[in-house]
């Protein structure tokens, strides 16, 4: 093992550092250092100070003001640093350091500590509808907005039900999902939300809404959100009442904030354990074609398998590109207005064929490597789950191509699979939904 150095700090329950309290002063700065350091907080039953002061429990108390002990374990090579500024802290105690044979360091690495609640990473201002909100109302605010779900609340504020993309799908009639129809004409996209004016909010939402309370662990919110197949949950207080939102984007954001570098942890010879990479958790099952593949086909493989997204592959399997429901849609808007129509449409895949000749006859003269989007970003299958976390999100992808060595497709990693394998252990006790509280009709894509 690599020389460690360990640290004490004798101090007393009044010492402060900039108006807070000593102890949780120099925790937080070792927390926020994210180093492989362990910290103990002792708080002594009586002491004696230089002043002269004696402090004791006893009946013939002459002081309250109890020593504290800070021990601080830590590799050598960050001891300097974090001496001299625990030095600076500590302006009234002593500061010892002394070094540690340390046979063993091991620690299993979870994304996300137990400590942290809901409301510390919640949205507190979450967007809502009431009961009688008109549906395009709900329609207009999710398609300018990035997430796919909205809580319905009561006169009270308290959440009632939720209404996802899904639901706007099956039982409001929306033609398409919305990030598709988002591209579209505005007089399009006008004419949809027109056709949706005449229900309420209350006929198409999902009820009970899965809810969550704020003082919950996060740990049990991500449970609850991989139970109920959700991807955001209503925030409530001890009222019941509406009081922020969790998405699964503030989870992982929360994650690569809280959780340190376990890679710069591995390099110092620390015993990591329960690290996973992409290859461990993405689908190996991926719906491909070839680059000469016909566009009308894509369509079909979209339309049957009700899939976003299609990967592109050489005869070798090496990755190409992405082919997406809104790249079909923006390749051929302006060329052929009658793509619309093949999503929109309710009819039948051979229907829709059959009643537009002309377009099906444009489109199998298009292939798959004319419109694909080779501007991708793949990872390599040993990608640690928290690097894959943070590439999602700095480019706000909900999914990652893997490949290996030499460029092949492996698979696609998602945040679902990001975060079932991160908080694998569901707990039944994880709370939150009210009684009773069933899924809601389905999922939608987006946080």
């Amino acid at each position: 093992m690599q020389p460690y150095k360990l640290i004490d700090i004798f101090t007393s329950e009044e010492a402060r550092w900039q108006g807070q309290l000593l102890p949780r002063a120099v925790g937080e700065y070792i927390h926020d250092l994210k180093i492989p350091a362990r910290l103990l907080i002792v708080r002594g039953v009586a002491g004696v100070y230089e002043s002269g002061e004696i402090s004791t429990p006893g009946i013939e108390v002459l002081g309250y003001n109890m020593p504290v002990w800070i021990r601080i374990i830590l590799p050598a090579v960050e001891a300097d640093r974090v001496t001299a500024t625990l030095a600076k802290m500590v302006t009234d105690g002593i500061v010892a350091v002394q070094d540690l044979q340390v046979v063993s360091h091991r620690i299993k690495g979870k994304l996300l500590p137990k400590h942290v609640r809901v409301r510390d990473i919640m949205n507190p201002n979450p967007q809502r509808v009431q009961l009688t909100t008109p549906v395009n109302e709900v329609a207009r605010l999710l398609l300018s907005s990035t997430f796919t779900g909205l809580p319905v609340v009561d006169r009270d504020n308290r959440p009632v039900g939720v209404i996802s993309q899904t639901d706007l799908i099956y039982k409001a009639g929306l033609p398409m999902r919305l990030g598709l129809l988002a591209e579209a004409e505005d007089a399009k996209i006008a004419a949809v939300l027109e056709a949706m004016a005449k229900k309420q909010a209350r006929e198409v939402m999902t009820s009970p809404a899965v809810v969550i309370h704020q003082e919950a662990p996060v740990t049990a919110a991500v449970d609850l959100m991989l139970q109920k197949g959700v991807k955001r949950l209503p925030v409530i207080d001890d009222q019941g009442r509406l009081v922020g939102n969790l998405s699964r984007v503030d989870i992982f954001h929360t994650i690569l904030k809280e959780c340190p570098d376990w890679q710069a942890f591995q390099k110092q010879q620390i015993k990591v354990e329960n690290l996973s990479t992409v290859a461990d958790i993405m689908r190996r099952e991926v719906i491909t074609v070839r680059p000469e593949t016909p566009v009308e086909d894509l369509i079909r493989i979209i339309d049957t398998n009700d899939i976003q997204r299609i990967c592109v592959v050489d005869e070798n399997g090496v990755f190409l590109g992405l082919i997406s429901d809104k790249d079909l849609l923006a390749a051929f808007a302006d060329r052929h207005p009658g793509i619309w129509n093949y999503f929109v449409s309710k009819l039948p895949f051979t229907e829709r064929r059959r009643r537009d000749k002309h377009l099906q006859r444009y489109l199998e003269l298009q292939t798959a490597g004319d419109i694909m989007n080779t501007q991708i970003v793949t990872v390599p299958e040993e990608t640690p789950m928290q690097n894959a976390i943070q590439i999602m999100l700095d480019g706000a992808f909900k999914r990652l191509p893997v490949v290996d060595g030499q460029g092949k497709l492996r698979g696609m990693v998602s945040r679902e699979a990001l975060l079932r394998a991160g908080f694998a252990s569901l707990a039944p006790s994880a709370g939150g939904a009210p009684p009773g509280a069933t899924p809601p009709s389905g999922s939608s894509p987006g946080d």
